[in-house]
């Protein structure tokens, strides 16, 4: 399954990047974009008109800083389409301006598009993250999105820079066959619910040779999350690559076909996983997420921790068809050798396990 849908990427790839060899080129100063000016009207202008253009096009935005309000760019387009983004756009520093809008820069509806260039999308976010409690308080101020991606099929993001968004810096909602290359992710460890790339009913996901470093998740999956290929990425400082926060809603979407491969991650904070958020369950009530069929195989490295390895699952559900591969985690703590800790489950167990598989039961 994983090659095939890395061949559909590839093949996705290999089009886009045919597609735009003879693009119309719409550069968003023929509509009157000035560096250090705000180019809001500019760009959806630009979009507008490429949008609407028959074959292959591209809206350019040049080298330089600008200053970028909240747009929506829709489709369906009339063909191919990508943006190239070669400056720095700035969004607005006050949260406020944000009010009722969950995204800065908008995508929406579009197949076959291309996000390509060596510029950056800078949420500015510093002043907002001050007010940024949703991990503690469920009707939380709503805070922007640097790039939000809807219902978008058969494209590919790549090179562009996310700095310093006020929320997730990349979220996916509704996309199929959607490849990530290239991309680099930025904000503070310290940055609060920044998440990297956050995917949502979203299937055909492949995000490959990306750099993540952030205060939140660099990757993190909700409900239905589906056939998503994780390849190459370091990871740091950040959360780690996630599954998480599902059973919040009655109507959720099952998560599979979730693939991590040759990553790095680093300076990573893994956070306590048996939580209860917003108070909204009772804690000693068994969870009833059911997790089958899941490998970890290859994984080497060291630990902050004595317990380098922990597998909990649901007294309710215990887990089911779960195995350890080829596992190395030293810990070279004074409290001794690393351990693992299993409840809920049983591993198959094979090649080397650093440390012994299941040496605690929880």
């Amino acid at each position: 399954m994983m090659s095939k849908n890395l061949s559909i990427a590839t093949i996705c790839l290999l089009v886009l990047l045919a597609s735009t060899v003879h693009a119309n080129v719409f550069d968003v100063k023929t509509y009157g974009a000035k560096p250090n000016a705000d180019i809001t009207q500019a760009l959806s202008n630009a979009w507008k008109d490429a949008c609407a253009a028959i074959g292959s096009s591209k809206v350019v935005v040049p080298a330089g800083t600008y200053k970028l309000g909240l747009v929506s760019l829709k489709g369906p387009c009339k063909g191919p389409i990508e943006v190239q983004v070669e400056g720095t756009l700035q969004a607005p520093v006050d949260p406020g301006y944000f009010k009722g809008s969950d995204g800065w820069v908008v995508f929406e509806r579009i197949d076959q598009f291309t996000l390509s260039g060596s510029g950056s999308f800078d949420g500015q976010g510093q002043m907002a993250w001050k007010q940024n409690d949703c991990s503690k308080t469920f009707n939380c101020k709503t805070l922007a999105v640097n790039i939000r991606f809807n219902f978008i099929t058969n494209s590919l993001v790549r090179d562009i820079k996310s700095l310093n968004s006020k929320n997730f810096h990349i979220n996916l909602l509704g996309c199929k066959n959607f490849t990530f290359q290239h991309v680099t992710i930025t904000a503070p460890g310290d940055s609060p619910n920044t998440d990297g790339i956050h995917i949502g009913r979203s299937s055909g996901i492949n995000i490959t040779d990306t750099n993540i470093a952030t205060g939140d998740d660099c990757i993190s999956m909700g409900d239905g999350s589906q056939d998503v290929t994780i390849n190459k990425v370091t990871c740091g400082p950040g959360h780690g690559i996630s599954i998480g926060s599902l059973g919040k809603y009655t109507n959720e979407e099952p998560v599979s076909g979730i693939r991590v491969i040759g990553c790095t991650l680093y300076r990573y904070n893994e956070w306590y996983q048996v939580y209860c958020p917003w108070n909204q369950c009772k804690a000693q009530v068994p969870s009833k997420i059911k997790l089958s069929n899941m490998s970890f195989r290859g994984i080497r490295g060291t630990s902050s921790t004595r317990e380098a390895v922990k597998l909990v699952c649901s007294s309710g559900i215990p887990c089911e068809k779960v195995e350890l591969a080829d596992i190395d985690l030293v810990y070279k703590g004074p409290e001794g050798p690393a351990t693992s800790t299993c409840a809920n489950v049983k591993p198959t167990i094979s090649g080397k396990q650093n440390p012994a598989a299941c040496t605690v039961q929880a």
